[in-house]
């Protein structure tokens, strides 16, 4: 096992930090948006076969070497139609949001990269193609980073400050990101509900943990969500249970869009009423991750951690 990836089965041991998060929130509150659109496995791209995940249908319909046109449209509707409406339910409350980036993606739609560049978003990492880091060799995950790093700042006039991989890292992935660079967190972590250090080539590194369950991708075929409804229900009781305990100790909730998923006009609609009940509950922080890391680096240094 390399020392990229470590098991730790403890954590705080029920004794989290307290957050300190501004203002005494109860509770911190960051939305992702995930840009993939254009980047998934794909003939067309050369790939030999195309993608099969987070669509409304089950991929591999498709023999390899043809081009499955139903489900790249799928995926064009994200881009073309889906981010639009996401964009606009955040803009008409004001409340901000963080983009997990696939650089090719960004590449492919110059006016919505631009668009939520100028909408105040923070662009993490999302790798340069979606596709999966864990099957590719160190050097070639090494040069991924880096691309996607350089045409994310050429795009969006910054750089990506976090990363966060397709289903999962690999071992190399943490160890690269400390290697390339200028990142102050990874979220490739699913393991708490507050940000944790790790230690890593003799440097602190800092993980903010991400979720799958709070996250649209379970409408992808074969779906868990059966509804817009459903979705609202399961956020809004996570909302609940993390406020509740956020009055003696505050946590943070993740959740997770697609623009092809919940851009969908039902579910967009699931999303609306949830950002409502988010905007109804006083001391809640809605933040963008990368002011999460900066907070929590400022106000939670590793000698500060059990």
């Amino acid at each position: 096992m390399t020392d990229s990836i470590i098991r730790d089965l403890v954590g705080y041991a029920g004794n989290s930090p307290q957050p300190n998060w501004p203002h005494r929130a109860r509770l911190a509150v960051n939305f992702v948006l995930n840009v993939e659109e254009g980047s998934e496995r794909s003939v067309s791209l050369g790939d030999g076969v195309n993608e099969t995940g987070l669509a409304e249908v089950s991929g591999g319909r498709h023999p390899a070497g043809i081009r499955d046109l139903g489900l790249q449209s799928l995926y064009d509707y994200g881009s073309r139609a889906g981010v639009w409406r996401v964009l606009q339910l955040f803009q008409e409350r004001q409340m901000p949001m963080t983009v997990y980036a696939c650089a090719m993606a960004l590449e492919c739609n110059p006016a919505m990269t631009e668009a939520l560049a100028a909408a105040g978003c923070d662009f993490a990492g999302h790798g340069w193609r979606w596709i999966n880091h864990f099957e590719l060799d160190e050097d070639s995950e090494r040069a991924h980073i880096a691309k996607a790093v350089e045409i994310i700042q050429r795009l969006t006039g910054e750089r990506p400050y976090g990363w966060y991989c397709r289903y999962a890292p690999s071992d190399n992935t943490r160890r690269l990101l400390v290697e390339e660079g200028g990142f102050l967190y990874d979220s490739d972590s699913y393991a708490d509900d507050v940000p944790y250090w790790q230690e890593l080539a003799g440097k602190s590194h800092l993980i903010i943990p991400y979720t799958l369950d709070t996250n649209d991708l379970k409408f992808g075929a074969p779906a868990s969500y059966g509804s817009g409804e459903d979705f609202f229900n399961h956020l809004r009781d996570s909302f609940d249970q993390l406020y509740e305990e956020g009055a003696t100790a505050p946590k943070m909730l993740s959740v997770g869009l697609h623009t092809r998923l919940v851009g969908r006009p039902g579910r967009a609609r699931a999303l609306a009423r949830f950002l409502d009940h988010v905007q109804n509950h006083p001391d809640v922080w809605v933040t963008r991750r990368v002011d999460i890391a900066r907070h929590w680096i400022a106000h939670h240094q590793p000698n500060n951690q059990p």
